[in-house]
């Protein structure tokens, strides 16, 4: 008898033998949403936050190797937004603390379970490939501060700056009040949460972000908390998290999401159920947390707090952005 892991594998691969070549990384159009995406299942897939085409294009771009691995695929899709100095909310250009200081967070985690994250790391462009290593080069999960900037150095990553002109002159002008609120869907951005399956049939995701801009110096958030921001299960499926992490982190819905899909749940059910959870608990009008889930059949769920929450599935030979629908419908 054929395993549904073995069937599934057969039929990722006869997908590919149709016609999922090197052309399915041609740039799409940037402006392009698909408010109904269609309900394909085909493998392999990446997803991804917001609006992100060249970053799930670079991660396909792995898939589509020979033996192309979900982990080297996340972080390939994450390291394009790191290096983004327009992108304000993760990496390079990333807004900074109310003190001027760019601190990064990220995760990552392979279909084995294993996982690695730093927080509140400084002077290094792509942190998810640092959190890659402390997985593979270390007894530990997460490294933080000058520890995780002591060991990445050690690995070889180059110190910089990473408070750019641009990000420098918008905190000069926010200290003139010093306030701070939490925008919601600021800029159709924030935290960048990714996942992917390859043709093994096996997951990877990974999280990274420069937090909320002219947070408390030291704030750390969800996106480097395995079971928050972001979480893998090659049995289940996966689930990352985008928005004002200190809910996420509260009900630790990525891990909750992969749960509910154990029980029986599709993505689309488990991520609203997650996001209903923290509607009941907390006044919900004021910030925005948005889910993204697949399962290992292939199949995509996406909701959030309020409306506004975008991401981009490269799934089917298309790279296309979608709206998540929202709980608040007021």
């Amino acid at each position: 008898m054929v395993s549904r892991k073995e069937f599934i594998k057969k039929t990722a691969a006869a997908t590919l033998a149709g016609g999922l070549g090197l052309e399915l990384l041609k740039a799409q159009n940037e402006n392009l949403i698909i408010k109904n995406p269609n309900s394909t299942n085909a493998l392999p897939l990446i997803i991804s936050t917001w609006r992100n085409l060249p970053a799930n294009e670079a991660g396909m771009k792995v898939l589509m190797e020979k033996e192309g691995k979900a982990l080297d695929a996340v972080e390939a899709c994450a390291k394009v937004p790191e290096a983004d100095p327009e992108e304000t909310t993760v990496g390079y250009g990333g807004a900074p603390d109310r003190d001027g200081h760019v601190t990064l967070d990220a995760c990552i985690m392979d279909h084995h379970g294993n996982a690695g994250s730093v927080s509140f790391l400084e002077h290094i462009m792509h942190p998810t490939s640092v959190a890659r290593r402390v997985m593979e080069k270390t007894p530990h999960v997460m490294l933080c501060g000058e520890g995780a900037l002591q060991f990445a150095l050690s690995e070889g990553f180059q110190k910089m700056n990473l408070l750019t002109e641009k990000s420098k002159k918008a905190w000069e002008e926010w200290k003139i009040n010093s306030k701070y609120e939490p925008v919601i869907n600021i800029e159709r951005h924030d935290t960048i949460g990714m996942l992917a399956i390859d043709q093994s049939v096996n997951i990877a995701g990974a999280c990274s972000t420069s937090g909320m801009a002219y947070k408390m110096h030291g704030r750390v958030g969800d996106s480097p908390v395995l079971g928050a921001g972001m979480y893998v299960d090659n049995e289940v499926g996966g689930a990352c998290a985008t928005g004002l992490g200190e809910f996420v982190l509260k009900t630790l819905g990525s891990y909750l999401i992969v749960e509910l899909m154990r029980q029986g749940k599709t993505p689309q059910q488990a991520c609203e159920e997650a996001i209903g959870r923290i509607a009941k608990r907390y006044d919900y009008k004021t910030f925005q947390v948005g889910y993204l889930a697949i399962n290992m059949k292939g199949e995509h769920g996406a909701y959030s707090v309020q409306k506004g929450f975008s991401y981009t599935l490269f799934q089917d030979g298309q790279n296309n952005i979608h709206e998540a629908d929202y709980y608040n419908k007021t």
